[in-house]
């Protein structure tokens, strides 16, 4: 798999809607966790290179996905991490701030969703050139600011991350989100040894029939 332009990013978001967020403290959990998933029909994956060895995870599961699964990483805060990330096997990028490895990646023609938080941010990222930008962490400011922030930004690409359950996926799609990030509420503790796979699979069913109700 070869990495995909902020373009092609967009396009792919679009369609699936939905990014599964793998923090991870081991890479065959993580490996285990990612497979079941893209199983499970969700296709877009960020692997935060905070798991060490992140870079084997990444290879191991670009290698077994599906071409039309989408593999990212994540928590990519400067120029040595996108190197790593992309040499690793990642299509594109997630960084937590507007840090120097979002310009940097736009540059080289990889896909990117920087973090934001405020109105300047969400400015900034998408003036940068990026996909869309990470609104994190969007437990924090809710729906309410979506909507808000859409207002003077409607062309805005906002993905919110950090506390999205199956119960807030609709009110974000209505105050106009892009798509959503979901960690926690969807891995568990998959990513982990020991990880219960059966129980992710059916939080990913239930997360993926949340987002085709939109």
């Amino acid at each position: 798999m070869s990495t995909v332009d902020n373009a092609q990013l967009r396009e792919r978001l679009s369609a699936g809607r939905i990014v599964a967020i793998l923090r991870g403290t081991d890479v065959d959990a993580t490996v285990a966790a990612a497979l079941t998933l893209i199983g499970e029909g969700i296709l877009t994956l960020e692997i935060a290179l905070t798991l060490s060895d992140a870079e084997e995870a990444i290879a191991q599961v670009t290698r077994d996905a599906p071409p039309e699964a989408l593999i990212g990483a994540g928590t990519v805060l400067d120029e040595a991490d996108v190197e790593r990330a992309v040499t690793a096997g990642a299509q594109f990028l997630v960084t937590p701030t507007l840090s120097p490895s979002v310009e940097y990646a736009v540059a080289q023609g990889i896909g990117v969703l920087p973090g934001v938080y405020t109105p300047t941010e969400v400015q900034r990222g998408h003036d940068a050139g990026s996909a869309a930008v990470k609104l994190f962490p969007a437990s924090a400011l809710g729906p309410g600011f979506v909507r808000a922030i859409r207002d003077p930004f409607p062309d805005a690409r906002i993905i919110p991350v950090g506390g999205v359950s199956v119960d807030t996926v609709s009110a974000y799609f209505a105050a106009g989100a892009f798509g959503v990030g979901v960690g926690g509420p969807l891995v568990g503790d998959a990513a982990t040894p020991g990880g219960d796979l059966d129980a992710l699979a059916v939080r990913a069913r239930l997360f993926a029939q949340a987002v085709r109700k939109v």
